[in-house]
């Protein structure tokens, strides 16, 4: 298992009791959001679907790559891996 760190946007931290980073065991990025979800489900609920998959509206990266253009969920993970969650800014004029 690799140990990873989860960066948590100011968005969702009302989810992670405030904290903008967690440390976790995974080898994926599905295992790093499982493990995620079982210390803050209400954030999770938020990050994934019902069946798992990441809300369109929000965008994970390992590093500066966005899982969508690598392995989606089965992206690997390695000692020292950042994940940034990342939820889609909408709105405003044209």
């Amino acid at each position: 298992m690799a140990t990873v760190t989860v960066r948590i946007p100011a968005a969702l931290r009302e989810f992670s009791d405030g904290r903008a980073e967690v440390d976790l065991q995974a080898d994926t990025v599905a295992s790093a959001l499982a493990a995620l979800a079982g210390h803050f489900p209400l954030l999770a609920q938020r990050v994934t679907d019902p069946g798992g998959a990441v809300r369109p509206y929000v965008n994970v990266f390992v590093g500066e790559t966005s899982i969508r253009d690598a392995s989606g969920l089965d992206t690997a993970l390695t000692n020292g891996d950042v994940i940034a969650i990342i939820p889609a800014v909408a709105g405003g004029q044209v």
